[in-house]
This record gives structure tokens, sequence and C-alpha cells, in this order.
């Protein structure tokens, strides 16, 4: 694969727009692009990120066991630079963000070591943000 980084552009469903459109814009802090009365995209990180209505979304399709803890799976998100992950954190934090999983270092002295947090769009879509100290280590065995 190639070494360079493409944004990528994810598309999901919401139940209400207006109300996903505050946390992702608002309480996200993702600045806003286009939009129509049915969606909205956003700059998510340097990605396309689109919100779309949705009736009769369901949300959560289960769970997996990783490292102790129940990861709602399906799950999207991003690998952040630590200091953007702390900040990020901090963000949720002070929004008063309910986490699904809290901000947490998972496999501490581990190959795989990585600080992670997990929580609920509106809309019941999970979202993973987690950050490496050593970022060359993202997918070693």
């Amino acid at each position: 694969m190639s070494a360079v980084l493409c944004p990528f552009h994810l598309a999901i469903p919401v139940d209400d727009l207006a109300r996903c459109r505050r946390f992702y814009g608002e309480r996200m802090g993702c600045p806003e692009g286009r939009s129509s009365a049915r969606w909205v995209d956003f700059d998510f990180f340097g990605h396309q990120l689109v919100i779309h209505e949705v009736e009769g979304h369901a949300g959560l399709a289960g769970r997996n066991r990783v490292d102790g803890e129940s990861v709602p799976v399906p799950h999207f998100g991003l690998v952040l630079s630590m200091a953007d992950w702390e900040a990020l954190r901090d963000r949720l934090v002070a929004a008063r963000v309910r986490f699904e999983i809290e901000p947490t270092i998972r496999f501490p002295g581990e190959v795989g070591e990585q600080a992670t947090m997990f929580l609920f769009d509106p809309a019941g879509n999970a979202l993973e943000f987690k950050a490496m100290r050593d970022p060359s280590r993202l997918f070693a065995k």
C-alpha cells in the first residue's frame, strides 16, 4: 500500500439531523461543509464525514470483548496524535459527553499500547478515538 494517507469519506445514518449536527459541529468541533435538508457533511479531522437522516436507524449491532472491555461493534473513529487525542478528550470531558468506555490506556507495556476512548453520537453510532505514543507501531504485531 502507498505510504500517503488519503482522506476517507464515510456516510453514516442518524435519526435526528439537527441533534447530530450539533453533536459533530459543537461538541466534537468539526467544521461543517455542504448540507441539505437530509444530510450534512463535516471536516472530521481532515476526513469527510456525512450524516444522513434515515428513518428507523437502529444504531448498534453488537459487542466484542477487547482487553476486558465490551467494545461496541460496528464503530469507527480515528487514530490521532497523542496531543490531539488529549485535546479531544479534554473537550469532550468539558462538554460532559458520556463515554461508553472512559479514556484510558489499553494494552499497557505491550506492542499495541494505545490511548483510547469510546462514545456514541446521539443517533447511536459508536465512535473510537485512539492514539499511540509511537505511531509507527500502529500495525506492529
